[in-house]
């Protein structure tokens, strides 16, 4: 009898680390969000993070920028310079300067400039629905394209149009849709939502986090038959190998924490093969941003259903 392979690595693709004594958060000020207004750091995530998935336990993070701080970036990258659970930084820059170039070099020239691997903004806060097609930002994105970094896109479901129509314009740039686009599961209907992320999806340079879902359901009665139907979509629309695992934690405590995802992420996963589940939970975010590559298991398993 041949021995088992041992489980592969766990990718946590979204987290959030702020430290409020160093740096303000003002869009934990919500009410809503007083549960989480306190500091989070690298280590809590370690606490928190104790159930495995398909038998894994958490060994690589991606931590994402939370303002509009270049400052913030450098704190991420020196951060993951020092902490090897993170392999990855997600930071920000100002994409309509036209030193973006400069910034950007020089934060990859500076402490744990290596780990950066793509950059984001706060599109959802953006009114206007052409941002993402404005004339300085595209400048700034061609910079990220050119310096082969990607770029976490973060929209409601109302702003796909733009993503859209970025994907078309610059095919060289790696996206990632965050968080799905934020489907409206506490509302119930998911069907322009999907017509949306199935035709974001026919542009093969976007992937897609399952992230940040949770904390768009009901964060009191939410389950996986309310998650199930947004999971079906996105396998149907991205496949596996352009999925990547995200807790979007500590937002995701908000809604049951990181434990809880990981079981239902877990339950979502339950059948799919050993190959759906390495791209889902490891695979496509280690490509997507970079990270440091594991040996390949080449046994087709399927995932274990807990």
């Amino acid at each position: 009898m041949s021995e088992t392979p041992p489980p592969r690595r766990l990718v946590d693709a979204h987290h959030h680390v702020w430290d409020l004594a160093r740096r303000p958060q003002p869009w934990l000020d919500s009410p809503a969000h007083k549960p989480i207004r306190r500091t989070f750091g690298v280590d809590d995530l370690r606490s928190a993070a104790t159930r495995p998935i398909a038998g894994r336990r958490l060994e690589s993070t991606v931590v994402v920028q939370c303002v509009t701080s270049v400052p913030e970036t450098r704190e991420l990258l020196a951060l993951a310079d020092d902490d090897p659970l993170v392999d990855g930084v997600v930071g920000w820059a100002d994409l309509t300067s036209p030193a973006i170039g400069d910034v950007l070099d020089e934060l990859r020239a500076g402490p744990g400039g290596s780990y950066l691997r793509a950059l984001r903004h706060l599109v959802q806060g953006e009114l206007d629905p052409q941002w993402l097609q404005y004339p300085a930002v595209e400048r700034g994105l061609r910079a990220v394209r050119d310096r082969e970094l990607g770029y976490d896109v973060l929209i409601r479901s109302h702003q796909f149009p733009q993503v859209v129509r970025l994907a078309e314009r610059l095919p060289g740039l790696r996206l990632v849709l965050d968080h799905a686009g934020k489907p409206p599961i506490a509302h119930g209907d998911l069907a322009d939502w999907e017509r949306q992320v199935r035709l974001l999806a026919r542009r093969p340079q976007v992937a897609c986090k399952v992230s940040g879902l949770v904390t768009e359901a009901s964060h009191r009665t939410w389950n996986v038959a309310g998650i199930r139907p947004v999971w079906d979509v996105l396998l149907s629309a991205f496949g596996p190998e352009r999925l990547m695992f995200g807790s979007d934690w500590p937002v995701c405590v908000l809604a049951g924490g990181w434990n809880r995802w990981a079981a239902t992420v877990d339950e979502l996963l339950c059948g799919c093969s050993g190959t759906e589940t390495e791209a889902v939970l490891a695979g496509t975010a280690t490509a997507f941003y970079g990270l440091e590559p594991t040996p390949r298991d080449t046994e087709e398993r399927t995932a274990p259903c807990s």
